[in-house]
């Protein structure tokens, strides 16, 4: 019987930049209507090759052949019309128009050829929401949607097209449980319809629920390529990494060794813009206090409104026992409260500017002398941040746009530091990084917490989560649906109280949670019942 040609084929594909080979004779094929990982650290090569498919590089050496002939992409438009289509981790949306114009941008229905057909175009447009799940009206704005929305609007405007070979470049990094259902749903879909994924993500779990293959880079060269039945969790890290993972992901913190310091701050009853419900609780001096929900359910809304970012409806902030107002971000960063937001590239760093800069630039005048910016001063505390968190860089003059996802991260994190910021929110503060560099900043936010910092962490991934956290807070549609404490910690009791599923057992519902001030993480009461919300 004769075996079908792979649909997709590499021979020893190979690109260099200048003093860096990023992918040194790669070879690959990919079958008709398979689900194919792609993984390794950040840096090994998955982006090249992504943009080597795509058109937007040219390789240096060796051949692609797709559907039995040679492809040379010059542009990204020719592998549109080949059939290739990605969904890249960055999005590629046009923020000023709306989610249908989004969605059918260059094949708009026009009536005459000239007249958009804005009826047509909406209904067309609600089909491929519904198609993901995605709620919203497809005359909105794309700048008013949340990041996971606008992640679910790409992979819309990809099934868009009749692709034969679809790239996926960390789909679920926003996504809650649900929403990664229903597009694992959607790829096996397309798998049976004869398409090929591309699926590139650091979430090995997804990887061994949705894959039939996985292909492991390690510095720009191909060193495995396995059936995903014959292999394991620890043996992929392995092979990403090339040495033994220290750090457990699993382990988190030890709930007997955690001793905690007064309240650093404490929030009552606050509703951010639109919510109809307060929120309470506290964050005490050495916590990380875990914030769990669904999209919508008003986690990032929640930090943002503490941080002064986004008006309030209501409520107040006690920061070490006294009321203080928080009108605006400066306010918050003045008592020491800082806010790493999801999107780090936009709102957290200068991504053309220097390391050095970015470190410092929260607080110039500690590096100034009468006005004068201190270039040595400067250099000495852009020094000590990067061996403190323990930064990979070329140098302090490297343009921070050129680091790995993870010391993006660290950058934004040392700048907060610097300006002794003692409460750290940190929405998805492992969004798109690799697993080795995940560890890294666990490991860092449990030394921050351990040397007294107060630290409040949003993430879609409740197994984070439960790695990281003393406490976790669940939030439903704006309200608090309960508190779960290490002891108590458990993947399916938290999600259970996200979808508005019936308590389990050991779990605590209720609006205004607080932990003690110097027990263990998991042996916290709610003191009383009557901050219940409805």
């Amino acid at each position: 019987m004769e075996t079908e040609p792979p649909i997709l084929e590499l021979r020893g594909l190979t690109k260099r930049f200048p003093g860096v080979v990023a992918l040194d004779s790669v070879d690959l094929a990919l079958a008709t209507g398979e689900i194919h990982a792609l993984v390794g650290e950040n840096g090994a090569g998955k982006s090249t090759l992504i943009k080597l498919l795509c058109g937007g590089y040219r390789p240096d050496d060796g051949e692609m052949w797709f559907s039995g002939a040679p492809y040379h992409p010059a542009t990204p438009l020719d592998a549109l019309k080949a059939g290739i289509r990605v969904v890249y981790q960055e999005f590629s949306l046009l923020p000023f128009l709306s989610v249908a114009e989004n969605l059918f941008f260059d094949r708009l229905p026009r009536r005459y050829g000239v007249f958009v057909e804005n009826r047509t175009l909406n209904q067309r447009a609600r089909v491929l929401l519904e198609r993901v799940g995605l709620e919203v009206d497809p005359e909105t704005p794309v700048e008013h949607l949340g990041i996971a929305q606008r992640q679910l609007l790409e992979i819309a405007k990809a099934l868009a097209f009749e692709s034969r070979l679809l790239i996926l470049d960390e789909p679920t990094a926003t996504l809650t449980p649900r929403e990664i259902g229903r597009l694992f749903e959607i790829i096996r879909e397309l798998r049976a319809s004869g398409v090929t994924v591309i699926y590139v993500s650091h979430h090995l779990s997804e990887i061994f629920e949705l894959c039939d293959g996985v292909t492991v880079l390690r510095n720009g060269r191909r060193v495995a390529s396995l059936p995903i039945s014959e292999t394991n969790g620890s043996e992929i890290v392995h092979l990403m990494v090339g040495r033994e993972l220290e750090v457990a992901l699993a382990a988190g913190r030890k709930a007997t060794t955690v001793r905690l310091g007064p309240p650093a701050i404490e929030v009552k009853d606050l509703r951010f813009r639109g919510s109809q419900h307060g929120i309470s609780f506290e964050l005490h001096y050495g916590e990380i206090l875990g914030l769990a929900g669904l999209v919508g359910s008003g986690r990032t809304e929640t930090l943002r409104a503490i941080f002064g970012a986004d008006t309030r409806d209501g409520g107040e902030v006690y920061r070490n026992g006294k009321r203080i107002v928080l009108r605006n971000p400066r306010n918050a960063v003045k008592h020491g409260i800082c806010l790493l937001t999801e999107n780090r590239k936009e709102e957290g760093l200068v991504l053309p500017m220097p390391v050095r800069v970015n470190i410092t630039l929260t607080d110039l005048a500690r590096i100034s002398e009468v006005g004068w910016l201190d270039g040595r001063n400067e250099r000495e505390v852009a020094n000590k941040s990067v061996a403190d968190l323990d930064m990979r860089v070329a140098s302090l003059e490297q343009a921070v746009v050129d680091l790995s996802g993870g010391n993006q991260q660290k950058v934004v994190i040392a700048k907060w530091l610097f300006r002794n910021a003692e409460i750290l929110m940190l929405d998805e503060p492992t969004r798109g990084i690799d697993v080795g560099a995940k560890a890294e900043i666990h490991d860092l936010l449990r030394r921050l917490a351990e040397a007294g910092k107060a630290i409040l962490v949003v993430s879609s991934e409740i197994p984070e989560l439960v790695a990281l956290c003393d406490r976790i807070l669940v939030l439903l549609r704006g309200r608090l649906a309960g508190e779960v404490g290490r002891e108590e910690f458990n993947e399916a009791r938290i999600l259970a109280l996200a979808c508005g599923e019936p308590a389990p057992a050991g779990i605590r519902r209720g609006g205004s949670v607080a932990g003690g001030p110097s027990g263990n993480a998991g042996d916290r009461g709610v003191p009383g019942s009557s901050g219940q919300s409805a």
